[in-house]
């Protein structure tokens, strides 16, 4: 056994050579040049495949359940919009679920009733089209035949129609396309219960919902929790309410025109530009003036002329008038930010985005803003954008004072020296 000194540690050998002798391997685990891997790699290696693993399938999840995520939000904003009035039934002795299927019961009336009579003005419309288009086919011909000296005929034109490859293919087209039609149709109203479903628990389970939540969070983020959620429901019910009148105004004045021009089917006309122009956001006022316009136009073209003109009109009018008024104590956000939002949310989710990006980014301008520190504002002109009343010569009286400096300019002898003297020399 080598001899080792007072600190314990083997003292150094001489070799025969003169040469010192190799150093021991460094203690901690890391391997030398020649050897073995770290006890540490493996398990760093192992956990990243997991991470890498983790994380693929979750976003494959995700991906996958992009739908029902979409419906769940959906759901969520439709319960924030009911949960006044389910509230207001409640603190009058109703059971919440019973005031929430009353609520639900009373919307999903209306909006059946709206489709069908809809659904029946379309068909009627449809029809009389259809009966009319042999009319309207000879009179575009007889029309043809005046300016361009043809001798087009009906009959023609619709055998060339019934014998042509175009007409073969797209019969053909829409025969296949009818199981796709079926199969949209199905999954749409599996979306719509869906939605009807999560909202409904949503709106009857508010109170327990909320304290499951606030069960998870200490006191102090639980009093933000309920805050958060408060200016949730008072944005979104603002915004659903102040679109609620607002469709109510559109749609009467909408009706005193269509009556004023006598078309048909005015009242429900009216009630669906009222609903479409203010719950699909941007372009729902041009959407829902194409279906006036067009059944104004079986009557007479030139209906279907002042319908846009009309529509156009009502649009500024109340953009600019009617919707900063309504919603200035109900949403409270700038217009700019308004379109901003819509815009944005349609290139997030769609149509879905933009009719909840409003009352979404209401909440959370109204949630920050009690975060915001704000200080009392200079009171400056520059501040308010013109000068103070008072403060400075008025436009008037700066044009009196140009007006004089012209005329003293222009008064013969005015450039005369100050001492005075007519010029002359003394006699």
């Amino acid at each position: 056994m080598a001899r080792t000194d007072e600190t314990g540690q083997e003292a150094q050998q001489s070799s025969p050579f003169g040469t010192t002798p190799p150093a021991p391997p460094p203690v901690g685990g890391a391997a030398g040049p020649n050897g073995r891997m770290p006890r540490w790699l493996p398990r760093a290696l192992v956990l990243a495949l997991a991470l890498v693993a983790v994380f693929q399938l979750g976003s494959w999840a995700f991906h996958q359940l992009t739908g029902l995520l979409i419906n769940i939000l959906i759901a969520f904003f439709l319960a924030l919009a009911i949960e006044p009035a389910v509230s207001w039934m409640a603190s009058r002795g109703m059971r919440r679920g019973l005031a929430t299927f009353v609520v639900f019961i009373g919307v999903i009336i209306v909006a059946a009733g709206f489709v069908t009579l809809l659904g029946s003005i379309l068909a009627d419309q449809i029809i009389k089209m259809i009966e009319g288009f042999p009319d309207y086919l000879d009179s575009v011909i007889n029309w043809i035949n005046t300016h361009f000296k043809t001798d087009l005929k009906r009959v023609d034109i619709q055998e060339g129609l019934l014998r042509s490859d175009w007409l073969r293919n797209y019969v053909q087209n829409s025969a296949t396309g009818v199981l796709d039609v079926s199969a949209q149709v199905i999954g749409g109203l599996f979306q719509l219960l869906t939605i009807a479903l999560f909202s409904f628990y949503f709106a009857a389970d508010g109170p327990r919902l909320r304290r499951t939540i606030c069960s998870l969070l200490p006191p102090a983020r639980q009093a933000e929790v309920l805050r958060a959620w408060e200016i949730a429901v008072n944005k979104t019910g603002g915004y659903i309410y102040s679109r609620g009148l607002m469709a109510l105004i559109s749609g009467m004045a909408h009706f005193v025109l269509l009556q004023g021009l006598d078309v048909p089917y005015a009242p429900v006309l009216a009630v669906w530009v009222g609903l479409v122009s203010q719950f699909i956001p941007t372009i729902g006022t041009y959407l829902a003036g194409a279906l006036p316009m067009l059944i104004a136009f079986t009557v007479n073209p030139w209906y279907a002329l002042w319908v846009l003109i009309f529509v156009v009109i009502y649009q500024q009018f109340e953009n600019y008038v009617l919707q900063p008024k309504l919603t200035a104590r109900t949403v409270d956000i700038h217009p700019a930010v308004a379109f901003g939002s819509v815009i944005a949310g349609t290139a997030l989710l769609g149509a879905v985005g933009a009719l909840i990006a409003i009352p979404a980014i209401a909440t959370l301008q109204a949630f920050l803003g009690a975060y915001v520190k704000r200080y009392a504002v200079t009171d400056d002109p520059r501040v308010h954008g013109h000068h103070r009343r008072g403060e400075g010569p008025s436009l008037v009286t700066r044009a009196r004072q140009l007006w004089a400096g012209r005329a003293g300019a222009e008064r013969p002898g005015s450039g005369r020296p100050e001492g005075g003297g007519s010029g002359k020399s003394p006699d």
